[in-house]
């Protein structure tokens, strides 16, 4: 059987026993969307959102794309803001990374002739890349490179959502979160509370509070150069 195939077998077996469990909840379901989170995520198939904080249909405004990247120039991202924000008016918006980010990855190696989207893409960590090569370049190992930036990625889509307007100047401006997620024990590592005024936990070093995200503020005209380099 094929993979399709089978997953919409187990789409039967699902929707029987959530009936089973609780008879109203595809009805309550049916009568619309009152979810208080907007989730950041990787598009990498390991990252399941809701799986990985056993969440329920309903919980989480989701939105995934290559390497849980924030671009106010994206009308896919900034529309699922916008909902999220203005209609949905959700208390917390979350960007969950994941160390092992095949993203990441690809940053810190040559550009491939084979993805030209994907390059543009990640414009953005390669000029974040660069930005902290000296931090980036005395770590001994690739893999320790990558989840370094994996977490300095997540603290500058923190930074940014924070400035945007549609946070910034909402009525009740949803609190913003920088997550981590580990392939290897499946635990979530908080970076950045939803408190701008917090220390961040895991990506700054010590008493730098916003200064790893701060400091990539230049990557913007950076992120650019790259662009215009891959479109060449």
């Amino acid at each position: 059987m094929s993979r399709p195939k089978r997953m919409l077998v187990e789409n039967v077996g699902w929707a029987a026993e959530i009936a089973a469990s609780d008879p109203d909840f595809f009805e309550t379901l049916a009568q619309g969307q009152s979810p208080t989170v907007l989730w950041i995520g990787c598009s990498d198939s390991r990252v399941p959102a809701e799986t990985i904080t056993h969440s329920k249909p309903g919980d989480l405004f989701v939105h995934r794309n290559i390497a849980n990247l924030f671009s106010d120039t994206d009308d896919n991202m900034m529309s699922v803001l916008e909902y999220a924000v203005r209609v949905l008016k959700v208390d917390d918006v979350i960007v969950c990374g994941h160390y092992g980010c095949g993203g990441v990855r690809a940053s810190l190696l040559p550009l491939s002739d084979a993805l030209p989207h994907v390059n543009r893409r990640i414009a953005p960590l390669y000029a974040l890349a660069r930005e902290h090569s000296g931090e980036l370049d005395v770590i001994g190992t690739m893999d320790s490179r990558i989840d370094r930036l994996a977490e300095l990625s997540v603290l500058e889509q923190v930074s940014a959502l924070r400035d945007t307007p549609i946070v910034r100047d909402a009525e009740r401006p949803p609190r913003v979160h920088g997550w981590i997620f580990g392939l290897r024990d499946g635990r979530i590592k908080v970076l950045s509370s939803g408190d701008p005024a917090d220390a961040e936990t895991g990506g700054a070093p010590a008493g730098s509070s916003n200064a790893a995200a701060k400091a990539a503020e230049p990557a913007p005209g950076a992120a650019q150069r790259v662009i215009e380099a891959i479109s060449r």
